[in-house]
């Protein structure tokens, strides 16, 4: 790795940490940032598609998919996110944050391979393939997050590691620009054959090196600072002293249960309440829109390019003010008002007329989940960042990867939820009322939440 200086006066600091926080975000650090932000867009443009993918099956001959088969397909890429998630971040924590991340990347480059060569009808296939690309991407931000986190100004930490989140919204927006414009022309194969461009990423990662911390917590200390050089493009011989880390053991989950048992429970709790909502929205949102609300396929992908428009600003916002006015008044602004969007989405279906004249119920509709996912959503900016800085560096990836994991079942429940309601039934307003309701209280108890965990604005991630 390179460690050619790019200033001649080595910033000050006593130990490498604070050499980091006095220094200047250094064009290294930006790479690292942007590495981990394109590898996170990309990979849930992938597991977003398949929200797209599902409508076009609907109406694709041959397929014949009921509600209950099209949430079995979306609760496969949610179970496949939560045994991901608990599952790397243990390996991020036993084996590095670039590590794991690589190996995300190629397990869901494998599993949407397989995807594109599913079998007319072949729901059942469909699911167990779409499970392993949940699989992959849900040590994404488990693993990123606190890649970056490592690198970075405490000062910044929030917003800088929030963007590791904030641009995932991103995915739905490409994945309605590709619907729209080459759904047509590549058909449904082509389209998620389109989600194996993340391969790129791997080259893009041999020019990253490890988390310092992480390579210090294994006694790896020449390369911890070889690693601190090379964010602050300074010679090695210029990086001060690495902090003394406390010796403490490994942080197994059973660690994490018995040391930690308050964070993991806010963590859990609070990731489960704001995931209900939103990632039902984003699995089940364009359908809805489509078959409950009768947008046409064209109209639906527009609608949630603005969605994703709304999810992208909301979650910026939230990383941003996090680190103005603390983590836990923003998540509980986020449920607040997310709860206000899933409130006027339930109530959109009262304006159907009882001979199922639908005026512009789904335009309310809209605006409902519009907020849910600007604000409900958009806590995701910070949501895993707050979540990672709640567990000293051993147990980081490890603590967050495991509550997130428990919190992400709601990505199975959610959509299985919403086809469990519609059953083998058409489509029709009438099952948006009860989900929403529900998901409205989710999202101000998650907000409630957050308030109960350690405010970490502006704290070292040494004193956590």
């Amino acid at each position: 790795m390179s460690t050619q200086a790019t200033a001649h006066v080595a910033p000050q600091g006593k130990t490498a940490p604070e050499q980091i926080d006095n220094h200047r975000l250094s064009g290294h650090q930006k790479s690292l940032i942007g590495m981990a932000i394109v590898g996170n867009v990309s990979e849930f443009f992938d597991l977003f598609l398949i929200g797209f993918i599902i409508n076009l099956l609907i109406e694709t001959p041959g397929w014949n998919l009921t509600g209950f088969q099209s949430g079995v397909i979306l609760a496969g890429a949610g179970l496949g996110t939560v045994l991901g998630s608990i599952t790397w971040g243990r390996l991020a924590d036993v084996f590095g944050r670039k590590h794991a991340f690589i190996w995300c990347i190629v397990v869901l480059v494998v599993f949407t391979a397989g995807s594109a060569f599913t079998p007319v009808n072949g729901w059942v296939l469909l699911t167990i393939l779409r499970t392993g690309v949940g699989f992959g991407v849900g040590g994404l931000n488990i693993t990123s997050v606190p890649f970056v986190q490592e690198f970075v100004p405490a000062k910044q930490r929030g917003l800088l590691a929030g963007l590791t989140s904030v641009f995932i919204p991103a995915g739905i927006f490409l994945g309605g620009l590709v619907t729209k414009y080459l759904g047509g022309p590549l058909g449904w194969r082509g389209l998620i054959a389109v989600g194996c461009i993340p391969i790129v990423l791997l080259a893009w990662a041999r020019f990253i090196p490890e988390s310092p911390r992480f390579l210090q917590s294994r006694g790896r200390e020449r390369e911890a600072k070889e690693a601190y050089a090379w964010a602050m493009e300074i010679p090695v011989e210029q990086v001060a002293d690495l902090p003394e880390l406390p010796q403490k053991s490994s942080a197994s989950y059973a660690v994490i249960f018995a040391r930690y048992p308050k964070q993991l429970l806010v963590v859990a709790l609070g990731s489960f309440c704001f995931i209900m909502g939103s990632f039902t929205v984003q699995s089940w949102g364009q359908t809805l829109l489509g078959q409950s609300f009768k947008f046409g396929a064209g109209t639906v992908a527009t609608l949630f390019m603005f969605v994703s428009l709304g999810d992208l600003l909301g979650r910026l916002g939230s990383a941003w003010i996090s680190d103005k006015i603390g983590r836990r008044w923003t998540m509980f602004g986020c449920g607040m008002i997310g709860a206000v969007g899933a409130l006027i989405a339930a109530f959109s279906t009262r304006m159907v007329t009882s001979d199922g004249e639908i005026g512009n119920a789904g335009y309310v509709f809209f605006a409902g989940i519009f907020i849910v996912m600007m604000f409900g959503d958009g806590a995701f900016g910070i949501l895993n960042a707050f979540g990672g800085e709640q567990f000293p560096t051993e147990a980081r990836s490890t603590g967050l990867g495991l509550g997130y994991g428990i919190g992400a079942i709601a990505k199975v429940v959610g959509p299985y939820f919403v086809g469990a309601l519609v059953g083998s039934a058409e489509l029709s307003h009438e099952v948006v009322f009860v989900p929403f309701i529900i998901f409205a209280g989710l999202l101000f108890l998650g907000g409630v939440v957050y308030l109960f965990a350690r405010e970490t604005k502006g704290a070292s991630l040494e004193d956590i």
